[in-house]
């Protein structure tokens, strides 16, 4: 970081731009209101929805990221921001409507040894 001896020098870094910490992105939150969302939730942004006020540059990237479905784990990679810090973001945006979640299915059964081995000759096939 390069001294410039202003007041903002310790929010700013040459090769990184603008330093915030997560909980300032999250007004202080540590877990998202309402929903939890899972590691392989899906999440999609809802198409043609205004925000109802401006969002901060993660939201926006999180809405961006999300015009095709995208899990939680894979949004916190995309941002490198904690996964705490995503759910709060993804909680504010899905409270605004703006994205939608997709659990993935649970197996109610245990899978056939049939299905097993047609997944494992998939796998050598690549």
């Amino acid at each position: 970081m390069r001294s410039t001896g202003s007041a903002d020098e310790a929010w700013y870094d040459d090769d990184a731009g603008p330093v915030a910490r997560p909980y300032t992105m999250t007004g202080g939150r540590t877990a998202p209101t309402g929903d939890q969302f899972d590691l392989i939730s899906l999440v999609v942004a809802r198409r043609g929805v205004t925000p109802p006020t401006p969002l901060f540059p993660e939201q926006a990237r999180i809405v961006e990221l999300c015009h095709d479905p995208v899990s939680v784990a894979e949004v916190g990679a995309e941002l490198d921001l904690p996964l705490g810090t995503v759910r709060v973001l993804l909680g504010d945006l899905l409270t605004a409507g703006l994205i939608e979640t997709h659990d993935p299915p649970m197996l109610s059964e245990v899978p056939t040894e049939d299905l097993l081995k047609a997944i494992l000759v998939g796998l050598r096939a690549l």
